[in-house]
């Protein structure tokens, strides 16, 4: 098993195209599979998420093509750039979404095989095969809604999912610190709580070791925690990450 998530990891930051990437490994996340550990890439921390339900997400869209058809995805699988599939930072490997163009109501479904991309402002990464069929791929980008089905099942001849009820539902927060000292962070935390509403700190304790991490913040999507994770950086905060309230 553990040779396995050595793999996984490997398998990780050979997908990044060339970015400085490294893989966080903690106490905490051992037992974690490789692609469901925390992230850096070019120094930016990404946190994947545990749970697809109630994702949903607006933003730009891109392709990846013959550059790295042939080449080792995130989770192992040789990209082909003519299969239906795409890149996302944060969502579950091997979960489908849907991918509508909102310039011409086009849409796909894609399922998620690796990690990316790694551009600012691009929220997928899609095959040639999926940027054909949204008629994306002479301009390169298009705004675009994804929404997270789920795993597929085989039915007969079409794919089932338990989907979520609400797509648009869910719970985020943005990490801002952690701290060895109850203290610290308490103080952090009352600072933040008198300028952004909602403020608390989780206490963890890891091989005898305590840790105090301060959140920002109960936000209804992945939209608004990037939002205001954004905006902490801007405020003297460079390290802030969103989690998803499911993850510990």
């Amino acid at each position: 098993m553990r040779f396995f998530s050595l793999l996984l990891l490997t398998l990780l930051l050979a997908s990044c195209g060339g970015h400085r990437s490294r893989v966080i490994e903690t106490a905490e996340n051992r037992e974690l599979k490789g692609w469901q550990k925390p992230y850096e890439v070019d120094g930016q921390r990404y946190q994947p998420l545990r749970n697809h339900q109630g994702f949903s997400q607006r933003g730009v869209a891109s392709w990846y093509g013959k550059k790295f058809h042939g080449r080792l995805t995130s989770n192992g699988e040789i990209y082909n750039m003519y299969a239906m599939t795409a890149a996302h930072k944060t969502l579950p490997l091997g979960v489908e979404v849907k991918v509508t163009n909102q310039r011409n109501g086009k849409s796909v479904l894609v399922r998620i095989n690796d990690r990316g991309p790694f551009v600012a402002g691009r929220i997928i990464d899609l095959s040639y095969a999926a940027a054909q069929k949204l008629d994306i791929v002479a301009q390169g980008t298009a705004p675009v809604r994804i929404v997270a089905l789920g795993y597929p099942h085989r039915e007969g001849e079409k794919n089932t999912y338990s989907a979520p009820l609400n797509y648009d539902a869910g719970s985020y927060a943005v990490q801002v610190g952690a701290f060895s000292q109850a203290e610290n962070a308490k103080r952090l935390a009352g600072r933040l709580r008198s300028r952004y509403g909602r403020s608390g700190v989780s206490f963890t304790d890891t091989d005898g070791r305590s840790l105090y991490r301060v959140r920002v913040g109960g936000y209804p999507s992945l939209r608004a925690a990037e939002s205001a994770k954004d905006q902490l950086r801007k405020n003297g905060f460079p390290g802030a990450f969103v989690i998803a309230y499911d993850s510990k």
